[in-house]
């Protein structure tokens, strides 16, 4: 490693009510992540709740990574008491991937695909850092990347941080994905930082009668555009 890489490394270590809260989005995502497993759907935690690096703001992001019947997913949460409070149709840009997004609470969010994602789009959630639902049970730690471009690595007193810029290769060796993913996210978040926060190219927010496949597949039909994910011609 670089000697200037080394100087720019900073150690965390976390007091007790950090670990707590840490617990705490830990045992309200296995409740969600285990209403999902038993009718067969295997979700991952990512972001902050795999690392561990939880703060006040963290959220619980769990994202199943394939497509699935929007009815079978909120079928079975609801059949554990885990009714969404709000439902949403987002995609970032045309050619992004379409995603459904179920609100549990203010905090709690489960994610699906409309469509198939892409190796890349995949690639998205070990970036930031993915856990499976056994992984969690057992407490485990993975390493990420922040949305400050600091590779989050635990340690058992909490975690080291370090810079991604310059070292984008050595990051993706380090958790297992390509560097076009590497890349691309530090051109997207250092943008973000530079210009703010840039939107969505579409947000849809679904009444309870409606289905995510109809409303989407509606969308296509209105917004030509919309084609250029599904490898059509507008």
């Amino acid at each position: 490693m670089p000697a200037h890489s080394r100087a720019e490394r900073r150690e965390v270590v976390y007091p007790p009510e950090r670990w707590e809260l840490l617990r705490r989005l830990r045992e309200r995502a296995l409740e969600v992540m285990g209403a999902l497993s038993r009718r067969g759907m295997e979700a991952l935690a990512h972001g902050s709740l795999a690392r561990g690096d939880v703060d006040g703001g963290s959220d619980i992001d769990l994202f199943l990574p394939q497509p699935l019947p929007s009815y079978l997913v909120e079928t079975s949460l609801m059949e554990a008491g885990l009714r969404p409070e709000r439902r949403e149709l987002v995609m970032a840009t045309p050619w992004q991937l379409p995603k459904a997004h179920l609100y549990l609470d203010e905090k709690t969010v489960v994610t699906f695909p409309l469509l198939k994602p892409r190796p890349l789009e995949l690639e998205f959630y070990r970036f930031g850092g993915a856990l499976g639902e056994e992984g969690l049970r057992r407490g485990e730690r993975v390493p990420g990347v922040d949305k400050r471009l600091m590779l989050i690595e635990p340690t058992p007193t909490g975690h080291l941080e370090e810079s991604v810029r310059g070292r984008e290769g050595e990051v993706a060796k380090r958790l297992g994905v390509s560097p076009e993913i590497v890349r691309e996210r530090v051109q997207v978040l250092t943008r973000r930082r530079e210009e703010g926060h840039t939107g969505l190219f579409l947000r849809r927010e679904l009444s309870p009668e409606e289905s995510f496949e109809k409303v989407f597949s509606s969308l296509v039909r209105s917004h030509p555009v919309l084609r250029l994910r599904l490898g059509r011609p507008p």
